[in-house]
């Protein structure tokens, strides 16, 4: 079984890396100036940080792959997809903010 704390770090590193992998590679695309979805390749990079921590994580610690462990790394990647979409552009757009002095309006 994996432990919450241990699962809380797994999701923080794996959002982390998931989000500055998936910037980098939005750079690369614009470069080379390929069209791209960026929540769809957020979806795929945080599908594979994810299952290579689990299955480093399980190989380190010698846990057998259980139901449990499935569902948990099936969190990790939904999870670490959602922190990953959120949290840069939320980001990028405050210190965008900052930067002009001026505060956005939203249209509702």
């Amino acid at each position: 079984m994996i432990d919450y704390a241990v699962f809380l770090m797994g999701l923080l590193v794996a959002s982390t890396v998931t989000g500055l992998v998936t910037e980098a590679i939005k750079v690369q695309l614009e470069e080379l100036g390929k069209d791209y979805k960026a929540n769809l390749l957020a979806g795929i990079v945080s599908v594979v940080v994810s299952i290579g921590l689990a299955v480093g994580y399980t190989v380190i610690c010698g846990i057998t792959w259980t139901q449990q462990v499935a569902v948990v790394v099936v969190a990790l990647v939904l999870l670490s997809w959602l922190c990953a979409m959120l949290g840069y552009d939320k980001v990028v757009q405050a210190i965008s903010q900052f930067k002009s002095g001026k505060q956005e309006t939203s249209d509702e």
